[in-house]
């Protein structure tokens, strides 16, 4: 078993015969031009082998489908039991209402994640975990957080009490447990804070969605079926703040995902922890501003616009660092042949990642291409944790981590391989037939 410090680098240490051919390099991330006809010629490359999948434990398979269905059925309960409390009437007028904010978020969520897209079926879980088992959850444990709140602050409101500490506690810790099982399930991949801030996001949005549901009906029921009531709870809740449970979970999530890039599991439960506080602090203060009354716009645009610019400007800042972190990683297979300097920046920028599917498309293979570039982001965030690993402490842990990652590197290399020759292959036949003569 290798031990963090003495392993075999195939970006920097392996020797030559042991690693495939060099590959043959891809057109220049500034020099692509459509059409096969304006790409420069190509050396002989490797033959495309047959596509193989890292190995996966079908067992794990199984149990993960399994979550997901239950999760799933949970997630329908839910909404059929609010359905039955509300009406059926009701509540079809107040999912369709609620579809609005889910939609901004789930559709910002995807843009945060292009750079390296999680998995569907993970999204799906995070969604169902946040729809249904935090909200049943919430409500549950909150039914018996409040009376004790209560006794400790017999002065406050139940009201009070109630949206600005009994709702921050339950409500993030419960989001954040689905946080926590999203680590621990997709472990291997679960690469940095932008992943922690898109799975945490997913959630929040699935639990608001719910909530936007249960308020939009209480609002609608307490009007007397009067629109004026629902429509501006929908403004304040759906167009005012449709980001507001996402930011809230999104800052625990971020906290999770640097401590699993840059440490073991141990670390990730301590940054849990850590996480939680600015999480219920932000929810706790958004849920006080509604009881300033007339004040609210006021602490809304001095306060509340702010901290969503600053979300803002914190998710580019952590895309910019997961590109810069994409081409630092790359590079370090460019000395051994794995990746040729033209390549890193291809796969690395997002005008060269544009540029080449732009290139590829010319010649059927934009799939091929996205494949390509959807591997080697997740060698460089593989390799990071190698990286990361290699200076940690040593233990039968870490070097059976670290074992792991190797061989995840290994095998993400071959597939790679296998990918370039594929893309290649069809390039030179797309030449091929286009030399040949017309009849």
């Amino acid at each position: 078993m290798s031990e963090p410090g003495h392993w075999r680098d195939p970006a920097a240490g392996a020797p030559q015969q042991q690693l495939h051919p060099a590959p043959t390099p891809l057109p220049q991330a500034g020099t692509l031009e459509p059409g096969p006809r304006a790409t420069p010629n190509y050396w002989s490359h490797p033959v495309a082998e047959p596509r193989r999948k890292m190995p996966r434990n079908s067992a794990v398979k199984v149990s993960n489908i399994i979550l997901l269905c239950l999760l799933g059925l949970v997630t329908l309960l839910t909404l059929a039991f609010f359905a039955v409390s509300i009406g059926a009437n009701v509540f079809l007028i107040c999912g369709a209402l609620a579809l609005i904010p889910l939609t901004i978020c789930v559709t910002t969520l995807r843009w945060i994640d292009k750079w390296e897209p999680e998995p569907v079926p993970a999204l799906i879980l995070g969604f169902c975990w946040g729809a249904g088992m935090a909200v049943i959850t919430s409500l549950v444990v909150g039914s018996w957080v409040q009376p004790l709140l209560m006794s400790g602050n017999g002065t406050a409101g139940a009201d009070m009490v109630g949206a600005v500490i009994q709702a921050p506690l339950v409500e993030e810790i419960s989001k954040g447990a689905g946080v926590l099982l999203l680590f621990f399930l997709r472990r291997k991949t679960f690469d940095g804070p932008i992943d922690g801030l898109v799975y945490a996001g997913i959630i929040a949005a699935g639990f608001a969605f719910t909530e936007n549901i249960l308020y939009f009906g209480q609002a609608l029921q307490e009007a007397d079926g009067a629109a004026g009531g629902l429509l501006s709870i929908f403004v304040l809740r759906g167009l005012m703040s449709p980001f507001a449970h996402v930011m809230f979970t999104a800052v625990l999530g971020v906290c999770v995902g640097f401590a699993a890039r840059n440490g073991g599991t141990g670390m990730v439960l301590i940054a849990w922890c850590v996480g939680l506080i600015p999480a219920m602090f932000l929810h706790g203060l958004w849920n006080s501003s509604s009881f300033l009354g007339e004040n609210f716009f006021a602490v809304y645009i001095l306060l509340q616009v702010p901290l969503f610019i600053m979300f803002i400007v914190g998710v580019i800042l952590l895309r910019r660092a997961e590109a810069k972190l994409t081409r630092l990683r790359l590079t370090d297979y460019v000395p051994s042949g794995w990746f040729t300097p033209q390549e890193v920046p291809m796969l690395a920028t997002g005008g060269g990642r544009r540029r080449a599917l732009i290139w590829a498309k010319t010649f059927a293979a934009g799939d091929i291409m996205k494949e390509f570039i959807r591997l080697a982001t997740r060698l460089a965030f593989t390799r990071q944790r190698l990286v990361v690993d290699a200076k940690g402490a040593l233990g039968t842990a870490a070097a059976a981590r670290f074992a792991s990652g190797q061989e995840q590197e290994l095998a993400l290399l071959h597939q790679i391989t296998s990918v370039r020759g594929e893309l290649l292959g069809r390039h030179s036949a797309a030449i091929w037939q286009a030399q040949q003569p017309r009849l």
